[in-house]
C-alpha cells in the first residue's frame, strides 16, 4: 500500500470505531516519515505536492541506497536516479525486482498498478547524446503516471527532421525539449508548435559549450514564448513540471465531466 491506501485504512477503521482515537493519533505520527538513522523518508509528499519522493542515489553509498529503497519499496513504487553501476548492482542483489535503466541510470520498483493518467508527454532530443538525460525523463514520467514518447535526434542541424515529426508532437500535452552545444531546439520548438515547453539544457558539446551553461543561457534568453528552462541535465525535474501540468488538466476534466449539465438537478 502507499500513503494514501495507509491514511484511507486508518480513517476508515476509526470512522468505524475499530481504531482507538489515542491509536489513531499514535499511528499518524508514523506515516509521516521513516527514519533509517543516515536518511529520512518523507512519506507524506504525495499527500502535499502530488508526487512521492525519489531516490537521489549520486553522492550516496551503495549500502545507503540500497536501503532506502527496499524500505521505500515495502511500502510503495520506487524510483531512484543517477544510479552508479556499482549501486545499481548492489540494489538488484538485495531486491532482484527491481529493474536497472542503464542508459537512463535509473532503478524502478513497481509494487501496485500505476494511475495512468490520458494525456501524453513528448520528449524530444536534438541528438543522440542527449539521450541519457531524455530516457532519465521518460521513466519519471512513467513511474509518475504519464505516458511518454521520445523523439530524438532532430536538432536544428537537420531542421527537416523535425518537420517530418512534428504531427507525432502536436498529439502531446506537454513537451521536453533535451539538447546541448547552443541548445537552440527549444526555441525553434516554441515557434513551430503550441504546448507548454520545458527546456532541458544537456552537457553535451565541445569547448564553448561550457559543460551545459551555453545551452542553458540559450533557452533562458529564447525568443519564443512559453518556454520554461530547468538546470542542466535535469531530466526529472523537468519530467516533474511535465507530470504535474498533465496532472492539473487531467484534474480539470475530471471535474468539468461532474458537473451537473443544463437542467440537471444537483
Amino acid at each position: 500500500m502507499d500513503i494514501k491506501d495507509d491514511l484511507r485504512t486508518l480513517l476508515t477503521g476509526v470512522k468505524a470505531g475499530d481504531i482507538d482515537v489515542e491509536a489513531g493519533i499514535a499511528r499518524l505520527r508514523d506515516l509521516t516519515s521513516l527514519e533509517l538513522g543516515h536518511t529520512t523518508i518523507d512519506l507524506h509528499r504525495p499527500l502535499r505536492n502530488g508526487l512521492p519522493e525519489v531516490v537521489y542515489a549520486a553522492g550516496k553509498t551503495p549500502d545507503q541506497v540500497a536501503e532506502i529503497f527496499c524500505r521505500m519499496g515495502a511500502r510503495s513504487n520506487v524510483l531512484a536516479t543517477r544510479v552508479p553501476e556499482e549501486t545499481a548492482r548492489r540494489v538488484l542483489a538485495a531486491c532482484p525486482e527491481a529493474q536497472h535503466n542503464a542508459l537512463g541510470r535509473t532503478l524502478t520498483l513497481i509494487r501496485r498498478p500505476i494511475d495512468w493518467r490520458s494525456g501524453e508527454i513528448g520528449i524530444v532530443t536534438a541528438g543522440t547524446s542527449d539521450l541519457p538525460v531524455a530516457e532519465e525523463a521518460r521513466v519519471t514520467c512513467e513511474m509518475f503516471g504519464s505516458h511518454a514518447n521520445i523523439v530524438a535526434d532532430v536538432g536544428v542541424a537537420g531542421l527537416h527532421r523535425l518537420l517530418d515529426r512534428l504531427d507525432t508532437l502536436r498529439k502531446a500535452r506537454v513537451l521536453i525539449v533535451v539538447a546541448g552545444m547552443e541548445g537552440a531546439l527549444a526555441s525553434v520548438i516554441g515557434g513551430l508548435l503550441p504546448q507548454p515547453i520545458i527546456a532541458v539544457p544537456t552537457s553535451v558539446g565541445y569547448g564553448a559549450a561550457l559543460s551545459g551553461f551555453a545551452a542553458l543561457c540559450g533557452m533562458l534568453t529564447s525568443c519564443a514564448g512559453g518556454v520554461s528552462v530547468v538546470n542542466i541535465d535535469n531530466g526529472f525535474g523537468a519530467a516533474c513540471a511535465a507530470c504535474k501540468i498533465n496532472n492539473m488538466v487531467e484534474e480539470e476534466k475530471k471535474e468539468k465531466s461532474e458537473e451537473p449539465g443544463e437542467g440537471t438537478p444537483f
